[in-house]
């Protein structure tokens, strides 16, 4: 009998260890997704910033919808345990970027004002997406 009830705890605990493993690859897997999506949001981004030509509809269409899709995978996601205060502070740096993205830089863009986009991208744009990828690469630990 004591046999039975030993085989039943290691059972029960190699399926709490086997959570535990899903569960890390899961936000390791979702955080690098995440990652990724950041990555292609801030080509689009850059793509208008060092290219004249391509301010058009098309281009404006591809920047504000790839954050869209940051902005939505980012908001079906879940801080992993004891990693809240990271998750939000991911959720707000993301939240200036895309807001200084929309509300300043391609408006700037689009006014011909080359200097002023390239200094607003190369200083807090910059700091903020650095702050971005290293808070994905933290949560995803």
């Amino acid at each position: 009998m004591a046999r039975i009830h030993n085989i039943g705890r290691l059972m029960a605990f190699f399926t709490i260890l086997v959570f535990i493993v899903t569960a890390t690859a899961s936000y390791a897997a979702g955080f690098g997704d995440l990652k990724a999506k950041i990555g292609e949001a801030r080509d689009t981004i850059v793509v208008m910033v060092k290219n004249k030509d391509k301010r058009g509809a098309d281009q404006q269409k591809l920047v504000k919808d790839s954050a869209n899709a940051v902005s939505e995978m980012l908001g079906k996601m879940k801080a992993p345990a004891g990693k809240e205060a990271q998750f939000k502070e991911l959720s707000d740096t993301w939240a200036a970027f895309k807001k200084t993205r929309e509300n300043d830089l391609v408006p700037m863009l689009l006014a011909g004002k080359q200097e002023d986009a390239d200094r607003l991208a190369g200083g807090i744009q910059k700091e903020r997406f650095g702050k971005i990828m290293a808070l994905c690469d933290e949560l995803a630990k």
